[in-house]
C-alpha cells in the first residue's frame, strides 16, 4: 500500500471516530455530557455507635473505626451535635461553646440511658473534629459515654459489651447505691465503697445536685452550698423534712467533678448520706423519719 493510502485511511478513521463522538446530540461539545462529580462533604461521625478504643478528645476520620455494640467496646456515642458557629479553630476548653455542647450532651446522654447518667458508674465526654476537619467544613460534637470501675479518684474504663442505651431505666449493677466508707486522716470520710444493701453498711447515694454556674471549689466556705444542695438531695430521697434537723439526722459526702471538668461545664455533684454513728442493713429509700431518725448525741 502506497504512504498515500495510508494517510487517507489514517484522516478517514479519525473523522469518523468523531462523528461517532458527536452523535448523540450533534452538538460537537465534548464536555457537556459527562455528569458533575458529586460536592465533596465533610466527614461527621455518627451516634449509636461504639468504639473499641479509649476515648480522643480529637476524632479524625483516619482514626473513626465504629464496631458493634454487641462487641468488646470502651466508648459509645450517644449523640452528635453541630456547633452554631463559624470561628476559623475549633472551640477552646471552657468556652461559651463547650459548655453548651457539653449541657447538649448531659441532657442526651442523661435520656439514652434512662436517668442521669451520673447514677450510675459512668463518664460523659465531648469529643471534637481535628483543626484540619474543621477548616474542611466539620462543625460536630461527639458525645460519647464510657463505663467504669469506680466513680471516686484514680477511675477506669471498662472493656464492656452490649449498648448502654435504657442502661439505667431499671435496677442495673451501674448505679450506684449502698456504700461502705473509708476514713482518711483526721476521720473524715476518704473512699466510698459499693456494697449490697444488705450487706452492714454506712452511706448510700441519694443523688444528684445540679451546681449554679460559679468558680470551682476551693475555700471551706466554697463547699458550703454544695453541703447544702446535698442535704435537700437527701431529704427527698429519703423522706425526711429538709429543715434543721436534717443535719443531725446524717451526714453527707459530696463528690463534685473534677476541676477540668467543671470548667466544661459539668456541674453535676454526687450526693451520699452518712452514717458517721451506726450501719444498716437495707437501703434508706423513702424510709422517711423513723428510718432517719434525729440523733440525740
Amino acid at each position: 500500500m502506497r504512504r498515500s493510502s495510508i494517510v487517507l485511511l489514517v484522516v478517514a478513521t479519525a473523522g469518523a471516530l468523531l462523528a461517532g463522538c458527536a452523535a448523540d446530540d450533534g452538538d460537537g461539545d465534548l464536555t457537556d455530557d459527562w455528569p458533575a462529580l458529586p460536592v465533596a462533604a465533610a466527614f461527621t461521625p455518627a451516634a449509636g455507635v461504639c468504639h473499641a478504643g479509649d476515648f480522643a478528645e480529637v476524632v479524625t476520620p483516619a482514626a473513626y473505626q465504629p464496631v458493634d455494640c454487641a462487641g468488646p467496646h470502651r466508648v459509645e456515642t450517644v449523640h452528635v451535635g453541630a456547633f452554631p458557629l463559624e470561628s476559623a479553630t475549633p472551640p477552646a476548653g471552657g468556652s461559651a461553646p463547650m459548655r453548651g455542647a457539653f449541657a447538649e450532651c448531659d441532657a442526651r446522654a442523661s435520656g439514652y440511658v434512662g436517668d442521669d447518667w451520673r447514677a450510675g458508674r459512668l463518664r460523659l465526654s465531648v469529643a471534637l473534629p481535628s483543626g484540619a476537619g474543621w477548616s474542611a467544613g466539620s462543625r460536630w460534637y461527639r458525645c460519647d459515654v464510657s463505663e467504669l470501675n469506680t466513680v471516686e479518684a484514680a477511675a477506669t474504663v471498662v472493656t464492656r459489651t452490649g449498648s448502654l442505651r435504657d442502661a439505667l431505666k431499671g435496677p442495673s449493677p451501674l448505679r450506684l447505691g449502698c456504700q461502705q466508707t473509708r476514713s482518711g486522716r483526721g476521720g473524715g470520710v476518704q473512699t466510698l465503697l459499693p456494697v449490697e444493701c444488705a450487706t452492714r453498711h454506712d452511706a448510700e447515694f441519694v443523688g444528684v445536685w445540679a451546681a449554679p454556674d460559679r468558680p470551682y471549689p476551693t475555700r471551706d466556705a466554697d463547699w458550703l452550698p454544695l453541703y447544702t444542695g446535698c442535704r435537700t438531695v437527701l431529704g427527698r430521697y429519703v423522706g425526711v423534712p429538709d429543715d434543721t434537723d436534717l443535719r443531725y439526722r446524717s451526714g453527707v459526702v459530696v463528690r463534685p467533678p473534677g476541676a477540668g471538668r467543671w470548667q466544661a461545664g459539668d456541674r453535676g455533684v454526687r450526693c451520699y448520706l452518712w452514717l458517721s454513728d451506726r450501719t444498716v442493713t437495707v437501703s434508706l429509700k423513702g424510709a422517711g423519719p423513723a428510718g432517719l431518725p434525729v440523733r440525740t448525741r
